[in-house]
């Protein structure tokens, strides 16, 4: 039997050869085969069993990639086994807005009263089943995703008491901001100061410490007066400066990790009209003005734009129709975008590309979407993202002018479409004295962008915000007069092509790699809770937990995860990495 194994592997050899490696004359490639066959002494019935179990796999290959073909947009994806096999009925996929992160887990709960959830954390707390609270899932790292479970209060999401004479509303955890703000019109109401966009739980907002832009304001942490969490050890805790302060503190910026925020009290304001005053700058005559306009300004921003002199200064302040300043603009709407679709029909031109049959109107496109297609055609071309931001600086000093709403419409933002966002920040003096480095940091930044080629898109978002008495906000700081900017990079992810949007997230971490190295520890800055990233590498990920530590009272953060949460069912693993424990969980 050994020499006719021995012939059998040397002509299965001979066979995978042939097949990996096809001779440029398939005719003669098989007559090499058939004589090699037929010199062998191999019985005809062997041959045949072999040739069989050899038309049995090419028919199951053949049958399995017919019953799963390949979408139309899978031209540039690697292969990847069972890339396209139908997902089971009972997984639920959570992406973040940026489609960056994104899990499938069978273990997605929605509770629908506090009760409820008490029922469901209990439960997993037994069963050590993790349930990560995800809040709205928008955080452009997935700070609130697990593939392992998670539990969302979207069903929870009533004003449960308004109170206008304190100005204050308590609220389930899962009200969304726009939800809120809309619910407290009737009461004369509004929340004192908004992130760039609406669709936040209070929940998640709150918990990863975010924040809008004045200098006298502070983040959104802030805003709590007190909160209901319910914690897997120890149930339903209320905590307020009064009921154990220390707690409170600590959970109020507890990235979900202390316990599921299930109602929060929030200090609200008067509903306000404010009056916008958009307007374009240099970085010369931001040094001159800096410090006169963080205080006398109740909410600015500057937008910077790499490769030009162009900063965008918008400031807003509570509205006087003593004061009313002429609303009337120097161009239109239409005339201020007019050069940047135009530029979008030269570049198509340029690049040879023919819009989709089903291409929407270039004229009922608004700036953001226009800026989003120029970058899609070659997002990683310096000069031609060059190009872009020369686009937009001019589309900006054509837009300059005032503008009046509430203060809910007003403090929005048009991010644009998909994107990578990394947003430190760092200490700048006070609100008496601001030491100025903030604009160093970004004056070095652009330097930094220039030297290196980035092909850095605009707009550079700059902010300021009060300090924080949450011990783990990024904002933290035990000075009241303290103020910190906030800086935000990114890369925009215009398209849905796999391959571009693997470069670009590679660029983009290049890219935030330098301002890490270059910026970072010369200016105390740390990354937003909701933009940070895990490093891969170990060493790297040593520095970061060890940067974290000096920065955060850490010990005590897991202390309290400990005593809260000994089975670390809130957890997930961006947070397990972040904050380790010294024992495995029980």
């Amino acid at each position: 039997m050994q020499p006719l194994f021995s012939r059998l592997l040397r002509r299965s050899s001979l066979l995978r050869h042939h097949l990996l490696n096809p001779n440029p004359n398939p005719n003669l490639s098989h007559l090499h085969l058939l004589r090699s066959f037929s010199s062998s002494s191999v019985p005809d019935s062997d041959i045949r069993k072999y040739a069989g179990y050899f038309v049995l796999l090419l028919g199951c290959g053949a049958a399995t990639y017919y019953s799963f073909p390949f979408p139309a947009d899978a031209k540039h994806k690697r292969a990847q086994i069972f890339k396209y096999a139908p997902l089971p009925d009972d997984l639920h996929t959570v992406s973040n807005w940026s489609g960056t992160h994104e899990v499938a887990t069978r273990v997605f709960l929605q509770p629908e009263s506090i009760p409820d959830l008490e029922r469901l954390v209990k439960e997993a707390n037994e069963k050590k089943q993790r349930i990560r609270p995800v809040g709205s899932g928008l955080s452009p790292n997935g700070i609130g995703l697990s593939r392992l479970g998670m539990v969302n209060l979207a069903l929870m999401d009533k004003v449960l008491e308004v109170n206008k004479k304190a100005k204050t509303v308590r609220v389930q955890a899962g009200i969304r901001v726009s939800q809120l703000v809309d619910a407290l019109k009737e009461h004369g109401l509004t929340l004192q100061n908004f992130a760039s966009i609406r669709e936040q739980q209070i929940g998640g907002i709150v918990q990863v410490g975010a924040h809008g832009t004045g200098a006298k304001l502070p983040p959104i942490d802030e805003q709590v007066i007190s909160m209901k969490i319910v914690t897997p050890a120890k149930g339903t805790i209320e905590v307020s400066k009064e009921k154990n302060p220390e707690l409170f503190y600590l959970a109020r910026c507890g990235l979900g990790a202390l316990g599921v925020v299930a109602e929060v009290t929030l200090q609200c304001v008067e509903r306000h009209e404010l009056v916008e005053h958009t307007f374009v700058s240099n970085a010369d005559e931001i040094k001159k003005n800096h410090k006169k306009w963080l205080g006398e300004n109740k909410h600015i921003k500057y937008l910077w734009i790499p490769y030009t002199d162009t900063v965008v200064v918008v400031k807003c302040n509570t509205f006087s129709k003593r004061k009313s300043p002429k609303l009337t603009s120097k161009y239109t709407k239409d005339e201020a975008i007019q050069h940047v679709r135009n530029l979008y029909q030269e570049s198509l031109a340029k690049y040879r590309v023919q819009p989709a049959a089903d291409e929407p109107n270039i004229n009922e496109l608004s700036f953001t979407e226009l800026r989003d297609k120029l970058i899609a055609l070659d997002p990683l071309n310096k000069d031609h993202v060059m190009k872009v931001n020369k686009a937009e600086a001019e589309y900006w000093k054509k837009s300059e002018g005032y503008r009046v709403g509430w203060s809910d419409e007003i403090l929005g933002f048009d991010c644009g479409g998909q994107q990578w966002v990394s947003e430190t920040c760092f200490p700048t003096g006070s609100l008496a004295k601001p030491n100025m480095k903030d604009l160093e940091y970004i004056e070095e930044l652009m330097k930094l962008i220039e030297k290196e080629d980035v092909p850095a898109p605009a707009p550079i978002e700059q902010r300021w915000t009060a300090r924080s008495k949450s011990p783990m906000s990024i904002a933290s700081s035990p000075h009241e007069d303290d103020i910190f900017s906030w800086v935000g990079i990114i890369m925009y992810l215009p398209t849905m092509d796999v391959r571009q949007r693997k470069d670009i997230t590679e660029e983009f971490f290049h890219y935030r790699h330098l301002t890490q190295s270059s910026l970072w520890d010369h200016y105390c800055a740390f990354e937003h809770w909701a933009k940070i990233e895990v490093p891969k590498d170990k060493e790297e990920l040593a520095e970061l937990q060890d940067r974290l530590r000096k920065r955060f009272p850490v010990d005590a953060f897991n202390k309290a995860r400990k005593e809260l949460d000994p089975n670390r069912i809130l957890s997930n693993a961006k947070l397990d990495k972040l904050f380790p424990l010294l024992e495995s969980p029980q």
